[in-house]
């Protein structure tokens, strides 16, 4: 039991995990009425309960759940089934471990004796106790790695299975439902729920799950988290069922449910699964995203090192580049971020360059396949503006394309082809571009990236071979100040600094405060590197609504929002992003070393604007 405990809990605390989706309502979708009792298909149906549980797991799932939700002899007494117990939990572990994969972890369903309409009484909790007592014994003696308690709703029921529960030396998953993000099913605060679970010492991991939809369930983890010590696990419903001709439908798509899965990960949970409606292909798209969002892959670390018999020469980092010695020497930097086209002409791209050039602009910052979508290789066209612009590029490289191998003679090449400024990112999952059905690669993230840049600019690959002469990289990594985890963002960022960041680019800044605040964070750390704000000139309130909304790692506040909802026309939300753009870097100049603007649908003269310059006619 000891090694069960070990290995569960390491692994959610190590990374977030993808539990599974419905079971209920999958079986009766599949043809099997509600009189029939689903926990006794284990024993009749064998063939359809392994299927579902092959389709999850085939789906990306980490934890899949047993077919035993209402297998106590209370329960299954209203069915004439109350001395087979024994018969349908035994069945249905082996059922589900007789489907899986060694990595796949097992936890016994144990849903509550008591319905909703029922009141707590003391006076009936021993026979309640024996209930649990019975199936919970069986469950663990067959060999489960967590016992999840879930979709309770009293919460004296709940404390009582947990503790039985916690003398099985199982690890314990106690889930409660809710009626709102606010609210549990009977009315109680979420708070109160999630506050004495937490202090329970019968409970290992906190769930809330079924009720109301994804929407709802993060709202509920927002009220928990700040409360919780403990993981926390959400299931939410694919939404709230309708009548479609007397069949109660779950009308969620997948992709809503993974949008608010990506959210509910991003928030703190080191769990994610479905509840009612939700099926395999909800769970294999949301185990797709949330498995490559940064922080939830498990990804490799590159040690930066160096071998006492190889001596090479280092560049310093002044010396790397002319954007390298004016951002070192103190000297306020400009960025302007130009796409790359989809197209094969770079003519554009090159002219605008140029025109950045004669208004002053130090640096081009080219995004590495923004939004997961195709367009020429950054590292093409940062060629390209080097050489026929006369302007120094920025590449952002990101770690969603390329494994290992190919990332590092990437960097070697742009060493050799002079493009020295590589901002390092690991990238938007493939399902945000124009490709849904591609993988990411996320043979490493940024961090990782990062320490293999290090290595090769002291003269060493990914094999420990030297490399003389070395390359001279200046190395750049982003930061979000208004990560939804700040704690987390943090970690990473003090990270980059230690793998051998030498600057930072923010995501799209527009709340100035939130910079300062994650600016005074930073401060504490033994090496400062110059940040560089990122600055987004909005064009429209649909643009303000699509980057708030769409676009990982921004933040828009409600005051800006309002303020390009008053804009009528479309010039007039122009010159309110401008304007709104205009005084954000007014009020950050003095914390930050320099600005980097994006121009908007291609629109150079916006980007140019915002930093008091005008295009050359």
């Amino acid at each position: 039991m000891v090694r069960t405990m070990t290995t569960i809990l390491e692994r959610i605390a190590a990374s977030p995990l993808v539990f599974d989706g419905a079971m209920g309502t999958v079986i009766y979708n599949r043809g099997v009425f509600i009189n029939t009792c689903y926990d006794e298909l284990c024993l009749t149906r064998p063939d359809l309960v392994s299927a579902i549980h092959r389709e999850y797991v085939e789906a990306g799932t980490d934890v899949i759940e047993t077919n035993t939700f209402g297998a106590n002899r209370i329960k299954l007494r209203h069915h004439g089934l109350a001395d087979r117990v024994v018969a349908i939990n035994q069945a249905a572990v082996k059922l589900a471990r007789s489907t899986l994969d060694p990595d796949v972890l097992v936890s016994g369903s144990v849903g509550p004796c008591l319905s909703v309409s029922q009141k707590w009484m003391a006076d009936k909790s021993e026979e309640i106790e024996a209930a649990f007592e019975e199936q919970i014994q069986t469950l663990a003696a067959a060999g489960v790695d967590l016992i999840q308690l879930e979709t309770f709703v009293h919460i004296e029921e709940l404390q009582l299975a947990a503790a039985i529960a916690h003398r099985t030396g199982i690890p314990v998953l106690a889930c409660f439902s809710v009626r709102s993000g606010e609210e549990t099913t009977l009315g109680s605060r979420v708070e109160a729920f999630a506050t004495t679970l937490n202090s329970d010492p019968n409970v290992d991991l906190i769930g809330i799950n079924c009720g109301v939809g994804p929407a709802q369930i993060y709202e509920a983890a927002e009220h928990s988290l700040p409360l919780l010590s403990k993981p926390l696990v959400c299931l939410p419903n694919a939404g709230l069922p309708r009548d479609v001709d007397g069949r109660m439908i779950y009308l969620s798509s997948p992709e809503y449910f993974t949008e608010y899965a990506k959210k509910i990960i991003q928030l703190g949970a080191r769990g994610i699964g479905g509840c009612c409606g939700t099926t395999p292909e909800h769970i294999r798209m949301a185990a797709k995203a949330v498995k490559t969002l940064s922080g939830v892959k498990r990804h490799k670390r590159i040690e930066v090192f160096h071998p006492e018999k190889t001596s090479v020469s280092v560049l310093p980092a002044p010396e790397k580049s002319q954007f390298a010695n004016r951002l070192l020497s103190g000297q306020k930097v400009t960025s302007i971020e130009l796409l790359p086209p989809k197209a094969c002409d770079v003519s554009g791209l090159i002219e605008k360059a140029r025109q950045c050039k004669a208004c002053g602009i130090d640096v081009i910052n080219i995004p590495d396949g923004p939004r997961a979508s195709a367009r020429v290789s950054p590292l093409v066209a940062s060629i390209a503006i080097l050489q026929q612009a006369g302007i120094e590029p920025v590449l952002h490289y990101c770690c969603r394309d390329r494994n290992l191998i190919g990332m590092q003679s990437d960097l070697l090449g742009a060493h050799v082809a002079g493009v020295r400024n590589i901002l390092i990112i690991t990238g938007d999952p493939p399902k945000l571009g124009d490709y849904p059905d591609v993988t990411g690669v996320f043979d490493v993230d940024s961090i990782g990236l990062t320490q293999v840049a290090a290595n090769l600019n002291h003269g060493h690959d990914i094999g420990g071979n030297v490399v003389n002469p070395p390359t001279a990289l200046f190395l750049g990594v982003g930061a979000n100040p208004t990560a939804v985890s700040p704690d987390q963002e943090f970690e990473r960022y003090a990270a980059k600094l230690e793998a051998g960041a030498e600057f930072a680019i923010t995501q799209p800044v527009f709340d100035p405060e939130t910079l300062f605040r994650f600016l005074d964070r930073i401060e504490s750390l033994p090496r400062q590197i110059p940040v560089i704000a990122g600055v987004w000139p909005l064009i429209s309130f649909k643009n303000a609504e699509f980057m708030r909304n769409e676009v990982p790692g921004v933040t828009i506040p409600d005051s800006v929002m309002e303020r390009m909802a008053r804009c009528k026309t479309k010039e007039e939300g122009i010159e309110a992003g401008i304007e709104i753009a205009r005084t954000i870097c007014e009020a950050i100049s003095n914390r930050i070393a320099g600005w980097q603007v994006s121009a908007p649908l291609g629109k150079l003269d916006i980007a140019l604007r915002v930093l008091g310059k005008s295009a050359p006619t």
